[in-house]
């Protein structure tokens, strides 16, 4: 059951991505590209979970899953903090 969980989270924050980017392609509003780099940095943490939980038994990756939604946080304030709207 974690196992779908962690796939769902993974999708969704994947989704998100997406559609940022998309709604930055149309509107060049730059806080929704920031968040988009957050939200890629989200799913690759959610995928690293996945992996560290359910795929790979034998090997700790909690450092490896970490850096990635720790990169994304940052992006994201960084955006919301410089832009102005």
């Amino acid at each position: 059951m974690a196992s779908i969980v962690y796939i769902l989270c993974a999708l969704t924050s994947l989704m998100c991505t997406v559609l940022l980017y998309r709604g930055y392609r149309v509107n060049r509003f730059r806080l929704l590209f920031w968040s988009s780099i957050g939200f890629a940095g989200f799913a690759f943490n959610n995928i690293f979970l996945f992996l560290d939980q359910e795929v790979i038994h034998n090997l700790d990756l909690s450092v490896f899953r970490t850096i990635p939604g720790a990169i994304g946080m940052i992006i994201m304030v960084y955006g919301l903090i410089t832009e102005e709207t």
